[in-house]
């Protein structure tokens, strides 16, 4: 008697993976309602107990929320980034400021030498020691985004993971130990394609579109003291003019 052919994936994956590229393709945005859980199932021609458990999946993971009565929706943005270079520092005080609660995660700290990209950002030889470390930033627990920040090793030596790993503000470490105060100059708004790690940290499918924030911050004289690079999540983040239009 033969053996019956297994699943790669059980079918409520199957279907979690169909509305991760639904909600992720040019059709959805924030605050969209995804098709019910009958259309789903009719759709798929599968029961409604299976596309339930996986929609459920999803909301667990924050990818999708249930709005009372009126079905389940792509989560509202719940950060709004300026993008005026006179504000792009700070991001901590910005969240407080709307009402939400930032957090961070200290994912990586180590030293690199200085790729030729890296080392015209901040204006050193290539192969220049650089601290990097990588950080999780949530809001109200939930990932919005991931930076990864390149400093040059020798102007702030002594740096090491302790003095981040509880969520300190760089900037004010900065200014408190080596007398630096930032800030930012140059920087550059675009999109990006999440890797499988970007993917995982930030509920993506590997793959989807991401906004991705390029800065280099300077200090009082000018001088780069910083490289960072934001990994956004397009459905929680928007980059917005936060300067009042004039009036006609």
């Amino acid at each position: 008697m033969r053996e019956p052919v297994k699943r790669a994936k059980p079918i409520y994956v199957e279907v979690q993976d169909y509305l991760l590229d639904l909600i992720n393709g040019p059709d959805y945005g924030p605050g969209d309602r995804i098709p019910s859980e009958r259309v789903l199932a009719e759709t798929l021609r599968i029961n409604r107990m299976t596309v339930r458990k996986a929609i459920d999946k999803l909301v667990e993971r924050n990818v999708l929320e249930r709005n009372g009565t009126s079905g389940t929706r792509v989560p509202l943005v719940q950060v709004t980034r300026p993008i005026e270079v006179s504000s792009s520092l700070g991001i901590t005080r910005i969240i407080r400021n709307s009402g939400g609660s930032p957090g961070n995660k200290l994912l990586h700290f180590g030293e690199e030498a200085a790729t030729e990209s890296i080392a015209r950002r901040l204006d050193l030889a290539v192969g220049a020691d650089l601290i990097m470390f990588r950080r999780l930033r949530t809001v109200n627990d939930e990932p919005f985004c991931i930076e990864t920040s390149y400093l040059p090793a020798l102007r702030f030596a002594g740096l090491v993971a302790e003095d981040l790993v509880a969520g300190q503000s760089l900037y004010a470490l900065l200014k408190a130990r080596y007398g630096v105060e930032a800030s930012a100059r140059d920087r550059e708004i675009g999109v990006g394609t999440a890797t499988d790690m970007e993917a995982r940290l930030l509920s993506l499918k590997p793959g989807s579109p991401t906004l991705v924030l390029r800065l280099v911050a300077r200090d009082g004289s000018g001088a780069p003291i910083e490289y960072m690079k934001s990994v956004n999540h397009p459905h929680h983040v928007v980059f917005r003019n936060s300067t009042p239009t004039p009036q006609d």
